[in-house]
């Protein structure tokens, strides 16, 4: 997942950066602990007869229509419960979106704080992600400061995700500015890769200490 991207950045850079682009998972928030997985594996077979693998393949299987808006989000799990031959009453239902968003609302507290630094020096930032109605609906809450950033982008009202190049282009026009003048960041290669095709500078996140280094080589210490 945070393998290095092997697209080629654009070589000149930008006396300065105007707009900073998040992604969400595993940038803005931290990942799921194993603790997360094994929640919502057990609501979903409470006997524990099928293997952590097992239940990653099913919770996978559907994501990408639940992040397009193909599914909604009561209707993704009811297809994740299919897998494991289960209908959902409310009860259950509910215990799994509710543990779902707990797996992905804990904040990465370094990459919001310095989001907020961002914003209080007047450069934009906005979300670009890929997550589901009920996802985004849950993390608003949970998440007051994700109403700080200038724009946001979330793959479900659009029915389109990453890498798909649409979705990059709806949030460059959303912020305002020309790609050469805005970072991305994002946690998966062909994401990163999709971004510069398009013109924008982008970094994977593969944590806060590799992240800094990457920010000093590009030339972009200043933001920080």
């Amino acid at each position: 997942m945070n393998q290095a991207s092997g697209a080629t950045p654009p070589k000149t850079i930008p006396n300065s950066i105007r707009a900073v682009l998040f992604d969400y998972g595993m940038v803005l928030s931290q990942s799921p602990q194993a603790m997360d997985w094994r929640c919502l594996q057990l609501a979903l077979d409470p006997a524990g007869k099928s293997s952590a693998e097992e239940f990653s393949a099913a919770y996978w299987k559907y994501r990408d229509a639940y992040d397009r808006g193909i599914l909604k989000g009561p209707a993704y799990w009811e297809k994740v419960a299919t897998e494991f031959g289960r209908t959902l009453d409310p009860p259950t239902l509910h215990a799994l979106l509710e543990a779902d968003l707990t797996a992905w609302s804990r904040p990465n507290t370094p990459m919001m704080a310095w989001a907020a630094r961002l914003q209080r020096t007047g450069i934009k930032t906005g979300i670009l992600s890929n997550m589901g109605d009920a996802m985004e609906e849950g993390i608003r809450k949970r998440l007051p400061d994700i109403d700080s950033f200038s724009h946001h982008t979330f793959s479900h009202r659009l029915h389109l995700a990453k890498p798909d190049p649409a979705i990059y282009l709806h949030s460059i026009h959303g912020l305002g500015e020309t790609p050469n003048h805005i970072l991305f960041i994002d946690d998966r290669a062909e994401n990163i890769d999709a971004a510069r095709q398009l013109g924008t500078f982008a970094i994977q996140y593969s944590g806060q200490a590799a992240f800094a280094q990457q920010m000093q080589q590009m030339g972009f210490g200043w933001l920080l």
